[in-house]
């Protein structure tokens, strides 16, 4: 044992001492190879860091088989150099390989780029997401309906990747829905999951338009069984639902001149058609009534949650509160007429009026 143990410390510690050193440097093949491998061995992380690693690894190991066969003359040399050579190489057809699988579609990659990159979404959850509807692109000419007041069921979800669709109900215009919005995400979010609906809106495309749907029952499995693409579901949904409810604030603003909150009970009946629509005079009238309507509830004594940096006027606590009032039932959209925008202020006063919601201020805003 112990002669085991001296003879591995003298090949440790004292080593084989070479005879005599070769006075000629070895080929510019030799050091052209060790330059590849210093380069190689520089390489960074990721799928294009693996693509330069064996990209320039590949061609070192190939110097050091020319060097073994034309100077160093040596079988061994020519054998694991060679060995490598092709290790590289198939590496580098392994990853062309996955880089092809994992290429998207040119409207697939746009979206993961426009929409879910920006959110950090991995791209293996996002391939979850498209596979759901199938990897389908589908198509709307101009003036072809997406969906008609009453009559199409709500059993998709569809999001829009071009063009510009107009949304309509009762032959008014409403808003438009624009590329990477979402054309029916409030009929998604008003029913449940077991429920079964039809639009209350009517969609028209007004140029070509392309989109991707998801299936109902196909997307529900997945936001079920896939929690984090459930919550960015749900988020996305949100946003694009605001998006639309302040897009029909904006339109009430641009007509009264005066921003309502959009958590107001009957902003639906502000918007609701207008059996008298005819042009200029109409919306005259309507103004007018809105004025006229808006004037004793600008008189009325308003109480003010009480906050810290919002307190209630002195002159109008001197007041006495008003009485609540009976709310009178909300009527069909098929029976709206010219007295729509009235029974929208009559439910704005009990609102206003009420101790609980808002104040109205007199440079047109309210507050909470």
């Amino acid at each position: 044992m112990s002669t085991n143990s001296s003879t591995v410390g003298q090949l440790l510690w004292q080593g084989p001492v070479c005879s005599s050193w070769k006075q000629d440097m070895e080929g510019a093949v030799y050091h052209l190879a060790n330059c590849f491998l210093l380069l190689g061995f520089m390489a960074g992380s990721g799928v294009y860091g693996c693509f330069y690693l064996f990209g320039i690894l590949g061609p070192g190991y190939l110097c050091y088989v020319l060097w073994g066969w034309l100077d160093a003359c040596g079988l061994d040399i020519i054998l694991w150099s060679f060995l490598l050579t092709v290790a590289c190489l198939l590496q580098l057809a392994h990853l062309v390989y996955r880089l092809r699988v994992d290429t998207l579609p040119e409207e697939f990659d746009l979206l993961y780029k426009t929409l879910y990159l920006p959110l950090q979404v991995p791209l293996q959850a996002y391939k979850q997401i498209i596979h759901c509807c199938h990897e389908q692109v589908l198509t709307l000419s101009t003036e072809q309906t997406y969906a008609v007041e009453g009559e199409t069921a709500i059993n998709r979800l569809s999001l829009l990747l071009s063009g510009r669709i107009r949304v309509s109900q009762d032959g008014q215009f409403l808003h438009y829905i624009f590329p990477y919005q979402f054309l029916d995400s409030p009929e998604w979010e008003s029913l449940q999951p077991s429920e079964e609906g039809t639009f209350q809106v009517t969609l028209t495309a007004e140029t070509d338009c392309s989109y991707i749907s998801w299936p109902r029952k196909s997307l529900h499995l997945l936001l079920n069984r896939e929690r984090y693409i459930s919550c960015l579901f749900s988020a996305l949904l949100g946003y694009d639902i605001s998006e639309k409810l302040y897009t029909l604030n904006d339109k009430l603003f641009a007509k009264f001149g005066l921003r309502f909150d959009i958590r107001l009970p009957s902003l639906y009946l502000v918007l609701g058609p207008s059996a008298s629509d005819g042009g200029p005079e109409s919306e005259k009238d309507d103004e007018e009534v809105f004025e006229a309507a808006v004037s004793p509830a600008l008189a009325r004594p308003i109480t003010v949650l009480p906050t810290p940096p919002c307190s209630p006027p002195p002159a109008v606590t001197n007041f006495p509160a008003p009485l609540p009032r009976a709310r009178m039932s909300r009527p069909d959209s098929s029976v709206l007429g010219e007295d729509s925008t009235s029974l929208v202020l009559e439910d704005f006063e009990e609102v206003s009026g009420s101790e609980s919601f808002m104040d109205y201020r007199s440079d047109g805003e309210y507050m909470r």
